[in-house]
């Protein structure tokens, strides 16, 4: 019966050094779907608890919540409620997560000198950028100026305690280039409060590195090439992630053309026409999704030289701008150590 006994025990020793210590038990869990009117796809790094179990409910749950806060193609939404104020002065009530979007968004305008404003949609609509039924078409100046009487990130007010008041009430918000960034953060806090640390988070393009591959391996994320005629997943160059966010704004895909030149999507809101600085691509890495959204897009309104020269202020910043020369040619401007990333 000892002998049994002993034999039952070795067996059980061999058993548990076997599940948790003479093998790999690190596996990739992956998801996907439908947000912000885009994609995401999600790499988390699982061991042998699996802490992934139930997490692809909770993720789109919190997109929901997102989703209903500040999407301006939801009328119920937050900020659409926010956009219909007929009224300035009122103060209008926001959520946690509309709240710390605005404070990240005051930063991006206050550092940017307004290249990043989110009250530009308005002109993003004049010029046909707006949406897939609009006519893309080159507005008159009285009618740029006009829209532009209603535009200013400095006519809305933010209050501590989580108010917002127009002073204009025709202004209206739409925080499109900084939102996918914040869901972006928001899903890697989500996961990181399920116990996993290694993770890769990517919504249409933005994303949240965290800690290392499944083979111990910093996470690789590429660039896509600037060029129309490149198929969406042509990389141009890949970078090394580890802890940190990479957000890309470019103009090669949404644009037209009028007597051989091209007018993009994105607007300049003090000029109040396509930006015309020959940037077509900014990428940008930083702590956070939401913050890199934001100034990958300021970043394109202000130009190489500009760009890089705000980012080298910034800690914890890099970025690379792209810029597409009359030969078709393309010059990279960076920032002093974003070229440790590469």
């Amino acid at each position: 019966m000892l002998k049994i006994l002993r034999r039952l025990c070795a067996a059980l020793a061999a058993l548990v050094l076997l599940t948790f210590g003479g093998c790999d038990t690190r596996k990739e869990v992956l998801f996907s779907g439908k947000t912000m009117g885009t994609t995401y796809h999600i790499t988390v790094i699982s061991g042998f608890f699996d802490r992934a179990h139930g997490l692809a409910a909770k993720i789109d749950d919190r997109l929901e919540q997102i989703n209903a806060s500040m999407s301006i193609y939801r009328a119920d939404s937050e900020i659409s409620r926010f956009n219909a104020l007929a009224r300035s002065a009122a103060p209008f009530p926001i959520s946690r997560d509309f709240l710390q979007v605005m404070v990240v968004a005051q930063d991006l305008y206050r550092l940017t000198g307004g290249a990043w404003d989110g009250t530009v949609a308005p002109l993003v609509n004049l010029w046909g950028f707006g949406s897939k039924t609009n006519e893309k078409r080159m507005p008159t100046a009285a009618e740029i100026q006009q829209c532009r009487s209603t535009l200013g990130f400095d006519q809305i007010t933010l209050s501590e305690d989580g108010y917002l008041v127009k002073k204009n009430p025709a202004v209206t918000l739409d925080l499109g280039s900084i939102a996918k960034g914040y869901g972006v953060d928001q899903i890697a806090e989500l996961i990181r409060k399920n116990g996993i640390t290694d993770f890769l988070v990517e919504i249409g393009g933005e994303v949240f590195a965290a800690g290392f591959r499944q083979d111990g391996k910093p996470w690789r994320v590429g660039i896509n090439r600037p060029d129309p005629e490149s198929p969406p997943d042509a990389v141009y160059k890949v970078v090394a992630l580890h802890d940190e966010a990479l957000a890309t704004s470019g103009d090669y895909r949404n644009f037209f053309e009028v007597e051989g030149l091209r007018y993009s999507h994105v607007i300049d809101p003090q000029t109040g026409t396509p930006v015309a600085n020959g940037v077509v691509s900014v990428s940008v890495l930083a702590d956070t999704c939401t913050f890199a959204d934001g100034l990958a897009t300021a970043l394109m309104v202000m130009g190489p030289v500009e760009g890089v020269a705000l980012v080298n202020r910034l800690e914890a910043t890099e970025c690379l701008i792209m810029v597409r020369e009359k030969d078709g040619s393309l010059t990279e401007f960076v920032s002093d150590g974003f070229k440790r990333a590469g």
